[in-house]
C-alpha cells in the first residue's frame, strides 16, 4: 500500500513587473514563496543557499526578464581578511558595543531607521514607512531572527542590523545607521561585526543578499574577501571565471 507524504506542497509565485530599484530603466520581477509552519526554518535554509532572501514571512529571488544583474553573495567567514580600509574602520569603532536583541521593534530603532531612510533613500518606498510598518518588518518572522544594536560609549544607538540565523551562517536582512558619522563607516562596520560573530559561532558564511556590480549602492559588497557568488547553480569564489549565460540560465531551486 502506498503511503502519502504528510508534507504540504510548496507553492511559488511570480510578482508583477515593477521598476528596478537598483538600475534605472530596467524591470524587476520576483519569484516568491511563503515561509510558515514547522518547516519554515529548513525551507529558509535551503532557499538561502539557493540565492533567495527573506522579507517578513516571504522568501524571494529576482527573475527579471533579460537581466541577471543581481548576484547572490556571501562572505567566507573563517578565511576573511580585512583590507587596510576595513582595519581602519574597526579601529575607529573600537568604542562601539554590539548587543544581540530579540526581534522586537522599539521607538528608538524606528527613529534611527526613519532618519536613515530620509537621508539615504528619500525617494524609496521604505521612506514612507510608519512605526507599525517597521514593526512588521522586524517582528513578522517565522524563523530565528534578531536585531544587532550598535551603541557608543554614551549608550547612543548608532546603528542596527536585522539578522537571520541559518544553519550555515548569518544573513544580514537589513541594516541602518546614523548617516552623519561618515568616518565610522557604520554600514561596513556592521558587516565586519557579523563576520566576527559568525566565526565565534562556528558558522562558515555571512550572507549579504545581492551584489549588483552596476549599482553604486550595492557594489560595496564585493569588497569583503574572500566572498562567494552564486552563478550557474553553484557557489564560486568571487573572481573565478563565470559560467556561460546558457549555464547560468539553467540554475534550479529545489525547495
Amino acid at each position: 500500500m502506498l503511503q502519502r507524504s504528510a508534507r504540504r506542497p510548496q507553492f511559488f509565485y511570480t510578482t508583477a513587473p515593477l521598476p528596478c530599484p537598483y538600475l534605472a530603466g530596467r524591470t524587476e520581477r520576483k519569484i516568491v514563496t511563503e515561509l510558515s509552519g514547522p518547516e519554515a526554518e529548513g525551507l529558509h535554509d535551503r532557499l538561502s543557499r539557493a540565492g533567495f532572501r527573506r522579507s517578513h514571512n516571504i522568501a524571494y529571488s529576482p527573475v527579471c526578464p533579460g537581466c541577471q544583474a543581481c548576484i547572490p553573495i556571501r562572505i567566507v567567514a573563517d578565511a576573511f581578511e580585512p583590507d587596510r580600509t576595513q582595519r581602519r574602520i574597526a579601529r575607529v569603532n573600537a568604542d562601539v558595543t554590539a548587543t544581540e536583541m530579540p526581534a522586537r521593534a522599539t521607538a528608538e530603532q524606528f527613529a534611527l531607521f526613519h532618519r536613515y531612510q530620509k537621508d539615504r533613500h528619500a525617494d524609496g518606498d521604505m521612506a514612507a514607512m510608519g512605526f507599525y510598518d517597521y514593526r512588521a518588518m522586524v517582528e513578522d518572522t517565522p524563523i530565528g531572527t534578531g536585531v544587532v544594536e550598535f551603541r557608543d560609549g554614551a549608550d547612543r544607538l548608532l546603528g542596527a542590523c536585522l539578522t537571520d540565523r541559518l544553519t550555515d551562517g548569518l544573513s544580514a536582512v537589513y541594516s541602518f545607521y546614523e548617516t552623519g558619522l561618515e568616518k565610522r563607516s557604520l554600514g561596513t562596520y556592521a558587516v565586519l561585526w557579523l563576520v566576527w560573530r559568525a566565526r565565534a559561532l562556528g558558522l562558515p558564511y555571512v550572507y549579504l543578499g545581492y551584489w549588483v556590480p552596476e549599482s553604486r549602492k550595492m557594489a560595496y559588497k564585493a569588497r569583503f574577501r574572500p566572498s562567494e557568488v552564486l552563478t550557474g547553480g553553484a557557489w564560486r569564489v568571487l573572481g573565478e571565471a563565470a559560467p556561460t549565460p546558457e549555464a547560468a540560465s539553467m540554475t534550479r531551486v529545489e525547495a
